[in-house]
């Protein structure tokens, strides 16, 4: 489906952004119309991690005139691996400064606005309201769901990205012209089913696959070129080197874009999506230890068991001496139960504490009563009693 450029073109392009621009204007379907429309371009990206450090380096590089970012975090060693934009004098960096300074060695036409803050019910109309088009470049349900409502509410297009291991699926939302995300996906799944990349891993390179679709998708969109994916998800598998697409129609009964909405302004999408289930949160009120704790514990001798819930590779990374690996799903499906002692307490970590809540749900119900979870996992656990050992 073609669509009109989304942007007027600028006055006009100087001598040096002529040269600097010279293989897309001799594009025709780009040419100077379309370059001059990205000139007066303003893009937002949704983070400066995975996917918004190869959006945001190509966006510069095409000529896109204002970049906004919109980021709150700080480059960690761990982001190296894939987020590319950043490099390891910006360790500890805010990652909005970092970003900024990437795009200006890249293009120094393009104008960058940082919005170093958390993306919230609260400020992101406002900061929305500023650009043409968002690029969502997050990795949690709850940042999806707001950045899908805000640009329904508001009337504009949105590029979506997701990435996991190997796996990769991209799209255009747009609900003037097609479905909207929650068309995909009307609720988010439950909590602690899908795990995030910080627990089950991601291919650095896969960021640039789909980040660089991305950037085609936004391009397209503001010049007015080719048929952007609009009412299509396109599903990318690494491993195999496959491309498909599925077409995503427009769900008349949507709850925020269909022909009777039931959302019409923004909610609170932390408790809509939840970090960890009821049942979890209910069963770790009053039973959930720090790090320092556990360590008093083992100081002291106690008699204890204490089961690490992550993967086997997460648990080859870093472990805490004296644990036992059971990951999460065999406590899920049952089958972790029966080797669980009755005549001594139980103590569950993992990486930051969500998923050994959800275990320890599973225990409480199994009737394990004195069972307890370690808030923080091994991340904590690193921070506070060996930092020493590697973090991940």
């Amino acid at each position: 489906m073609s669509l009109p450029p989304l942007v007027e073109p600028a006055e006009g392009l100087t001598v040096d952004e002529v040269r600097r621009y010279s293989r897309h204007l001799i594009i025709p379907d780009v040419g100077m119309a379309g370059q001059k429309r990205l000139k007066n371009a303003r893009v937002l990206c949704v983070g400066a991690g995975g996917l918004g450090s190869p959006a945001l380096m190509y966006l510069a590089a095409a000529g896109v005139g204002t970049l906004g970012i919109v980021e709150f975090d700080v480059v960690d060693e761990s982001n190296l691996q894939r987020q590319i934009i950043h490099g390891q004098s910006d360790v500890g960096r805010s990652k909005a400064e970092s970003a900024r300074d990437a795009v200006r060695e890249i293009n120094p036409y393009t104008n960058v606005v940082l919005h170093e803050t958390r993306l919230d019910s609260s400020n992101v109309m406002e900061i929305f309201g500023e650009y043409d088009l968002i690029i969502d470049g997050t990795d949690n349900f709850a940042t999806r769901y707001l950045v899908n409502d805000a640009c329904v509410l508001l009337g504009k297009p949105y590029v979506w990205g997701s990435i996991y291991r190997f796996d990769g699926q991209a799209s255009v939302f747009w609900a003037e012209h097609g479905p909207c995300y929650r068309c995909l996906y009307p609720e988010p799944p439950p909590p602690g089913m899908v795990p995030s990349c910080a627990e089950g891993g991601v291919l650095g390179v896969l960021c640039a696959s789909v980040g660089s679709i991305q950037v085609t998708e936004a391009i397209k969109l503001l010049t007015g070129v080719g048929d952007p994916l609009v009412g299509r998800l396109m599903v990318y598998d690494a491993l195999e080197m496959t491309y498909r697409t599925v077409k995503v129609r427009k769900d008349p009964e949507c709850a925020v874009c269909g022909k009777n909405p039931t959302v019409t302004e923004l909610i609170d999408y932390e408790a809509f999506c939840g970090t960890i289930s009821t049942e979890a949160a209910e069963a770790a009120k009053d039973s959930t230890i720090t790090v320092r704790d556990l360590k008093d514990m083992f100081d002291a001798g106690k008699d204890f068991l204490l089961v690490d819930v992550r993967e086997p590779n997460e648990y080859e990374i870093v472990s805490i001496d004296g644990s036992v690996l059971i990951p999460k799903n065999e406590f899920l499906n049952g089958d972790a139960l029966e080797r669980m002692p009755q005549d001594r307490p139980i103590v569950v970590s993992c990486k930051t504490g969500q998923r050994s809540a959800e275990v320890l749900a599973v225990l409480k119900g199994a009737g394990f009563s004195d069972a307890v979870h370690v808030g923080g996992g091994i991340v904590a656990w690193v921070n506070q009693i060996e930092p020493d050992k590697p973090s991940y």
